[in-house]
């Protein structure tokens, strides 16, 4: 996302991407491109598979099935998912582009100013964009719950409303500091591994620092690096346990991201911790090469 690979200790000129519109536009495009391909689907798995923590991989996938067919797949994509993607890549796109040049400006290498800048971009996204939509995205997910209790399920905006007169603006916004924790992370190692991948290509094939990668290099490195991110995947399980809409006596009343990791380990153990890990791989894969790749393309 910085124009010149070099870094500045090294003699080379770093180019600054200047700030439009159109990269604003770039950024939401591609994540709403992710989202309403692949992105949805992995999403609602990964999610399936971190509430309900005894299903496996083919069980989690015929309780999708089970909620509308192929459209179970999608549920939480209108209006929470697309709100969150047009809103979330564009503040991707730019802070992380900005951070990784003001990082390599100041003599971090290609690894350490990619870490940088998606950790920086990761924590504006989640604040700035992420919380609400997350929280809702989880409740529409998990919501099938009271279904099985025997409770009709509310509409969307019947359950958004209704957490807010609850709760305000801080009920609309739980787990936002695990969510917070999760794409600073996850974007901090995205780009950084994948900078790190790009030098090992760089390398094998004999390419200079201020040659182009091609586009298949690109997204291999991407791929690279999206899916050794989902290393995190404990603070994934944390956010939605805490997101979701689940009555359960011996859940914390009030739930913060340390009493919240106690409560899954004590029922679950470590395997609760890495449930839908499978999935995020996939979906971690398929993220990192729509914002890294196709966004430095």
């Amino acid at each position: 996302m910085v124009a010149v690979a070099p870094s500045a200790s090294s003699g080379d000129k770093l180019e600054k991407k200047p700030i439009k519109f159109s990269n604003l536009l770039l950024g939401a495009g591609l994540n709403m491109f992710e989202v309403t391909t692949l992105g949805q689907p992995l999403e609602v798995t990964k999610t399936t598979m971190a509430a309900n923590r005894g299903d496996g991989f083919a069980a989690a996938l015929g309780r999708i099935w089970s909620r509308g067919g192929v459209l179970g797949f999608y549920q939480g994509l209108i209006p929470w998912a697309w709100i969150e993607a047009s809103t979330k890549g564009a503040v991707l796109l730019f802070v992380a582009s900005e951070a990784e040049y003001y990082a390599r400006s100041f003599g971090a290498s290609e690894f350490g100013g990619g870490i940088a800048g998606g950790m920086i971009g990761g924590v504006a996204q989640a604040y700035a964009t992420m919380g609400f939509c997350t929280c809702m995205k989880t409740v529409e997910i998990t919501k099938h719950k009271q279904a099985a209790a025997g409770i009709k399920p509310e509409t969307t905006f019947q359950t958004f409303m209704g957490i807010y007169r609850k709760e305000g603006i801080k009920g609309i916004n739980k787990g936002v500091n695990a969510v917070a924790i999760r794409q600073m992370t996850n974007w901090g190692s995205r780009f950084g591994l994948s900078r790190l991948a790009e030098g090992g290509i760089r390398k094998a094939t004999g390419k200079g620092d201020k040659d182009r990668l091609s586009a298949g290099e690109k997204i291999a490195a991407s791929a690279i690096g999206g899916g050794l991110s989902a290393w995190n995947q404990p603070i994934e399980v944390i956010r939605v346990e805490m997101q979701s809409k689940t009555d359960d006596p011996n859940r914390p009343k009030k739930m913060t991201v340390g009493n919240t990791f106690r409560y899954i380990y004590g029922n679950n153990g470590m395997a609760g911790l890495y449930r839908g890990v499978t999935p995020r791989i996939g979906l971690s894969i398929w993220q990192t090469v729509c914002m890294v790749a196709f966004g430095d393309m």
